[in-house]
Formats: structure tokens, C-alpha cells, sequence
């Protein structure tokens, strides 16, 4: 009977560390969102374009199976944790304002761009410029087209 049990919890452990081990890979390929960064968050309206600085840390947490990012400027401070669930086979988005948790979202990450969806209408991309900035920007679709309402460009920083 100890046997039996030996291995059932054999298995378990086991079962638990490839979940971990593949949200973990999952994660690892945000890793171009990783750091400190500083740059213009511009925001797009009928009214025109307005500018401020923004800065946003991205770091992993827990052992590298979840990536945390903090975004602060005079607009907006929001705290995201970005998660990887196997069981759904899909990222998830939790953003935290001073207001608390908005929701969760699902993501993908596909050829090197990381998209978050509100919505069908409503979205969020994560890139990597050629110049290795962090590219941001927030899109709703308008008569079948998608239009930025805001958009960050962020160089790396020292901290």
C-alpha cells in the first residue's frame, strides 16, 4: 500500500514539474519584453495627438513562470502579470489599476509579437523594433481596419 502511494505521489510531483517546466517555456519567449524601459507613450484622438513620457519595468517573477510588468506615467500606472495556463493552451493578461484587477485576457504570441484582445474590436501588441526598442500600441477595428489610439516607443535604461 506505501508503494501505491509512493507512486501516486511520484507522479504527481512529476505532472506539476512539466506544467511548471512548460508555462515556464511558454514564458521564456516574452523575454524580449524583459527589462527597463523609457521612452513617449503617444495617445491618438480626433482632437490630435498628445505626448508624455512613460517608463515600464518587465521582469520575471516566480522562477520565470510569470512575467510582471509595471507601467507608470502622468496618464496611466498600471501593474500587468502575464501568465501562461497549459491547460488552455493560451497566455492570460491580468491588468491591475488603483482600482483593482480590470480582468483577464487571452493572448497569443506568434511570429515574435506578443497580442493581447480585449475585444474583437479591441487590442494590444507587444513588439521588438529593429533597433531592439519596445514597441507598445493599442488598437481598436473601425470599418474593418484596425487604428492606434495609443502607441509606446521605449529604449532600454540602466536602473
Amino acid at each position: 500500500m506505501k508503494l501505491k502511494y509512493s507512486l501516486i505521489l511520484c507522479f504527481l510531483i512529476t505532472a506539476f514539474s512539466l506544467q511548471a517546466q512548460t508555462e515556464k517555456e511558454a514564458l521564456s519567449k516574452l523575454s524580449f519584453m524583459i527589462g527597463n524601459w523609457k521612452g513617449t507613450s503617444f495617445s491618438f484622438s480626433e482632437k490630435g495627438t498628445k505626448s508624455t513620457e512613460v517608463t515600464e519595468d518587465v521582469a520575471y517573477k516566480m522562477d520565470g513562470n510569470l512575467v510582471v510588468l509595471d507601467v507608470k506615467s502622468p496618464w496611466i500606472e498600471l501593474h500587468t502579470i502575464i501568465s501562461y495556463s497549459v491547460k488552455d493552451q493560451c497566455y492570460y493578461y491580468h491588468p491591475f489599476s488603483k482600482k483593482g484587477l480590470r480582468d483577464k485576457y487571452k493572448s497569443n504570441f506568434e511570429n515574435n509579437v506578443f497580442r493581447v484582445y480585449f475585444s474583437t474590436k479591441r487590442r494590444l501588441t507587444f513588439t521588438l523594433t529593429k533597433e531592439g526598442y519596445f514597441h507598445e500600441f493599442g488598437e481598436n477595428l473601425k470599418d474593418g481596419k484596425w487604428e492606434k489610439y495609443f502607441e509606446d516607443i521605449l529604449k532600454p535604461v540602466q536602473k
